[in-house]
């Protein structure tokens, strides 16, 4: 497991930096403490509210209620874990066919949504918006396993 931000390797850095940057909305280089539960969701891993507190807490230097990125790395950096890339994108397409019910090799961005609100119902329908239009990169509304694999790996 990886524990600290110096830990991390360059394919790493730049996983983190896109999901940061997907969630941050405003692109103001710094996101609201109260999206981490969701981004953690998106990573793979669930973690209840008062673990949550107390990482945010740790991080969170200045205490804004808001991370920037290097303090977002911080406390990401203590979730990594080392994947077979092979075995990750099997579990990926596994977790993509589930969703795509019918077989046609896309999910729409309302199933996309209904995911997210399930991972974390705190998302506001503004939240959802901006995290459907980072992910659906060619408005199309749907969201196939390419884009879907990007969302959930950053690569």
């Amino acid at each position: 497991m990886v524990r600290t931000k110096e830990d991390l390797d360059k394919e790493q850095l730049a996983m983190l930096r896109k999901v940061f940057d997907s969630f941050d909305h405003n692109k103001k280089g710094s996101i609201p403490s109260s999206m981490v539960r969701t981004i953690f969701i998106v990573m793979g891993h669930r973690v209840d509210d008062r673990m949550l507190r107390a990482i945010i807490a740790e991080v969170d230097a200045d205490g804004s209620g808001e991370l920037e990125f290097s303090e977002f790395v911080t406390l990401a950096a203590q979730f990594l874990v080392e994947e077979d890339a092979e075995e990750m994108q099997n579990e990926l397409k596994e977790a993509f066919r589930l969703y795509d019910k019918e077989g046609n090799g896309y999910i729409t961005t309302s199933v996309l949504r209904e995911i997210l609100h399930e991972l974390d119902d705190k998302l506001t329908p503004d939240d959802l918006d901006g995290i459907i239009a980072e992910i659906d990169e060619d408005g199309s509304g749907t969201i196939d396993f390419d884009e879907f694999m990007e969302m959930m790996t950053g690569e």
